[in-house]
């Protein structure tokens, strides 16, 4: 949150406070003053009815021609005491009243001044209802007492005061109240807003801005004045975390530099094994390389010793031909072999996986450990072009090929083996790849003896062969199936054991997909 925001909301968050907490207190105030009030009133209401009581009411009931002047005497007199009407009653039912009409309910009335009379006791009692300074609040005072002489109970009366002129008078105190309301608000809120940025929101602004301005090489970022308490241990508690942060930072980079060296490390250890596993294969190849360049080298040899003197020009030019023949054959078979046990140095290529296989498998049929094995391609894959580095893929399919010829070889003499290759396309949704991608699968099926249910999970661990010692390092499956990942490619064995074994090697293809299928 931005310090304008928080200075916004502190605001806001005072200023309501301090208004709601001074209209709670006006009005806490101003209940007081209504209920003293009224009080008063009740006490200035009781002072008349006693007074009416001692020196007025008694003549109303004489005989003499008195009763008259005393009765308008009464209606002045409680007209100026502010009663807004009177209600008097005698034995015989007699009633004396004024400005009852004013006094709405009338029925109410008379029910409480009869009551007075029957008690014989005074009361306080409310009638109507008005709009107070708050709220709807009683809108008549009604103060009963009986009419007693030597013990007797000669009549009752009620006198009835009105309240909204107490109303009247809070709510013109009420206008003044909310103005001065207000103008404290604004003042004590603009005191307390300034004093709490001086005290706290500036130190926070100071600390964030050292925190944005900090450097790596920076000492104590956040200090603060020693009066700010609070803020001197947030202070304190952000540069011990800065420091355990320049720390953990420095172990941080000790980290990576160890993580890269032990990649760069890991990174050539592969290499390494590529390599070695590489020119293992190289080695199969060799004896049948030699058996191959062999013939060749004899048929040119035969060839020169025809050259003799004497021989025809026609015989010397044909005998020439077929020896350059003999000695393409060998660049050829030699070239090939190199670019076997070439390094993996060319990196990612456009490579055609059916022109490689076509490529290897001239190589690989002259072999002697193919001499027993029927080597057949199916090459039905019409997009096969895939990104990979060429000697690498080269080294997978030679893994997969030298592995089932040596599986064949394990059979029983005498019975022929068969290894077919073959390449199609297909689309499918595998995890963490692009769906809608046409893939090319590569596999390689022999009818030799299985893979045993046991050894099956195991045959892409390093090292794991069921080879006889001296025969294999463990490692061609383990090396392909790295290869084949780095890729993004998939590799997965099917095997029975007696059945056969089908290597198959799922490899993205660069151009098209399944929409375009």
């Amino acid at each position: 949150m931005g310090t304008r925001g928080l200075k916004a909301k502190i605001t806001i968050n005072i200023t309501l406070s301090l208004f709601i907490g001074m209209f709670s207190i006006n009005l806490v105030t101003m209940m007081t003053a209504q209920r003293n009030l009224i009080r008063a009133e009740i006490s200035k209401g009781q002072t008349i009815a006693r007074v009416l009581g001692d020196h007025l009411l008694l003549d109303l009931f004489a005989e003499d021609g008195g009763a008259p002047f005393a009765k308008a005497k009464l209606a002045e007199t409680l007209d100026e005491a502010g009663v807004e009407c009177f209600l008097l009653m005698g034995r015989n039912a007699q009633q004396i009243s004024f400005g009852v009409q004013r006094c709405a309910p009338q029925d109410a009335l008379v029910d409480i001044t009869q009551q007075a009379f029957a008690s014989g006791q005074g009361s306080v009692n409310f009638m109507g209802s008005t709009f107070g300074f708050f709220w709807w609040q009683k809108k008549q005072l009604v103060i009963s007492a009986p009419l007693q002489a030597n013990g007797a109970v000669l009549g009752a009366y009620s006198i009835v005061l009105p309240l909204e002129g107490i109303y009247q008078s809070l709510r013109s105190s009420q206008q003044i109240l909310f103005l001065y309301i207000f103008l404290n608000t604004a003042i004590l809120a603009f005191l307390g807003i300034y004093r709490l940025f001086k005290l706290y929101l500036q130190p926070l602004s100071r600390l964030a801005q050292r925190a944005e301005d900090y450097k790596e090489n920076d000492g104590i970022v956040f200090a603060v004045r020693k009066e700010d308490n609070e803020l001197q241990r947030l202070s304190t508690a952000l540069n011990s975390l800065l420091r355990r942060l320049s720390a953990e930072k420095e172990k941080l980079r000790a980290t990576v530099a160890s993580l890269e060296t032990a990649n760069a490390e890991l990174k050539k250890a592969q290499t390494e094994i590529i390599r070695a596993e590489k020119l293992a294969s190289v080695g199969r190849l060799s004896a049948g390389i030699a058996h191959e360049i062999g013939n060749p080298i004899g048929i040119v040899t035969g060839y020169l010793e025809l050259l003799k003197p004497d021989l025809p020009a026609e015989e010397r030019v044909e005998y020439l031909d077929r020896a350059q023949k003999e000695i393409e054959r060998i660049s050829t078979i030699i070239h090939q072999l190199l670019e076997i046990s070439r390094p993996s140095h060319d990196g990612l290529q456009t490579v055609s996986v059916n022109a490689l296989l076509d490529d290897m498998a001239q190589v690989l049929q002259v072999q002697p450990f193919m001499s027993h094995v029927r080597f057949a391609m199916v090459l039905d894959a019409q997009q096969e072009k895939i990104v990979v580095d060429p000697n690498q893929l080269r080294q997978v399919f030679l893994n997969l090929i030298i592995n089932a010829a040596d599986a064949i070889a394990s059979k029983e003499a005498g019975s022929r083996g068969e290894l077919i290759v073959t390449t199609e396309n297909s689309c499918e949704e595998l995890p963490d790849a692009d769906s809608g991608k046409t893939w090319l699968h590569v596999c390689f099926k022999d009818n030799g003896p299985g893979i045993s249910e046991e050894n099956l999970p195991n045959v892409f661990d390093p090292f794991f062969t069921t080879k006889e010692p001296g025969k294999g390092t463990g490692l061609g499956l383990s090396v392909s199936f790295m290869i084949v990942e780095s890729v993004g490619g998939r590799m997965w064995v099917e095997s029975n054991p007696g059945q056969g074994t089908v290597m198959t090697v799922l490899l993205p293809v660069m151009e098209g997909d399944c929409s375009s299928r």
